[in-house]
């Protein structure tokens, strides 16, 4: 069994060491990570050297990470293949160990007080690779839940029920091995439900769900975190509209570091400072148009169609440059029939930073 099967037992009666007689410490905080850093040694690094072979270089994942995931808080955390989200992820359910830093959970510390932590936690990652592929997926919830500490009757309620919440239903009778690697997916977030955790850490959840599916684990995400006793989720994904439709606040990570964390608008407007306009006109022909624009705005996109002009450009943002335009097209008898901005998306905003880090380099070379 691997190591994420073993997470999901029970665990046995915790071994309180940062907290006195069983009580919680009070805490806003469900999630605190304080100067977190990990580097992944090379293996065999000493037999390499002993035979004269070449050896890289140590592979740090984490670069002091610090930031608080909110009780009830639904948390997204982006970035680049390779840029640190899963072994961070890894961290906070505790089945890997920092080199340096500390992760509190509900006020327990995660290395210290390890059973406590993964009481507290649901993972649902986006490898899976711990269900037992020759059992259905029945079978497979039935079998965690026991590990859980459920009795019979507990169980088998609890997975009807989560196979409906997930829509496995019609899939609840066929091997685990046999199953799509979306509907893996959702069985993974279902065995992160079976406990009802306060805090679920879902690692690219809607990966290869076709978009009716996705919408609705999306919708699921949402219910979870607005419910009776809402739970605190650590979204990780590549579908950067997902994160918007869902996140409170995101965190951007970039080659082990968090570059920047803030809401998806603050981050929008931070770094989209140039906006993309599009204006639909009437009344005036191409040429005209763009002989108007021209002092205002520059080089501009135009194209006709059906007695309408669509004009689009680049500008930045609040420059006073649209109004002048438009002031400019006014007077000149054209009418205005859509004006629309597009500010930077997630990508982009993405992208930036990305690319910071290549300037820098070349910047000192």
């Amino acid at each position: 069994m691997s190591s994420t099967a073993l997470f999901d037992k029970r665990p046995p009666a915790p071994n309180l060491t940062a907290a006195a007689a069983g009580a919680r410490p009070e805490t806003s905080q469900a999630i605190s990570i304080a100067h977190l850093s990990k580097t992944y040694p090379v293996p065999l690094a000493r037999v390499r050297k002993l035979f004269r072979r070449s050896t890289a270089s140590p592979v740090q994942a984490l670069r002091d990470v610090s930031f608080d995931v909110l009780e009830g808080e639904i948390f997204g955390l982006i970035g680049r293949n390779g840029a640190g989200k899963t072994t961070l992820t890894k961290i906070i359910a505790t089945l890997v160990q920092p080199t340096s830093g500390v992760v509190t959970i509900r006020g327990y510390d995660s290395v210290r007080d390890e059973e406590r932590v993964r009481s507290f936690i649901g993972l649902a990652s986006a490898e899976e690779r711990s269900f037992y592929w020759r059992l259905n997926v029945e079978q497979n919830l039935m079998f965690f839940a026991r590990l859980y500490g459920l009795n019979r009757r507990a169980a088998r309620r609890r997975t009807a029920e989560l196979l409906a919440r997930c829509e496995l239903e019609e899939v609840a009778r066929r091997r685990f091995g046999e199953l799509s690697t979306g509907n893996k997916q959702r069985v993974a977030v279902a065995r992160a439900l079976l406990n009802s955790p306060p805090i679920l850490l879902l690692d690219e959840p809607t990966r290869s769900l076709d978009p009716l599916a996705a919408s609705r684990t999306r919708a699921l995400i949402s219910s979870l975190a607005q419910g009776r006793r809402p739970a605190t989720i650590l979204l990780t994904s590549h579908n950067l509209a997902e994160i918007e439709e869902l996140c409170a606040r995101v965190a951007i990570i970039s080659r082990g570091r968090i570059c920047a964390l803030d809401t998806p608008r603050n981050l929008r407007a931070l770094h989209g400072q140039r906006e993309r306009m599009q204006i639909t006109l009437a009344g005036i022909g191409p040429e005209n148009a763009r002989r108007l624009l021209a002092r205002e705005l520059g080089d501009v996109d135009i194209t006709a169609a059906e007695e309408r002009v669509q004009v689009t450009f680049t500008r930045e943002a609040e420059d006073g440059s649209l109004d002048r335009a438009l002031r400019a097209l006014l007077g000149n008898g054209a009418r205005i029939l859509a004006c629309e901005a597009e500010r930077a998306s997630l990508l982009e905003v993405l992208e930036s930073y990305e690319r910071e880090p290549a300037k820098e380099s070349e910047a000192q070379s």
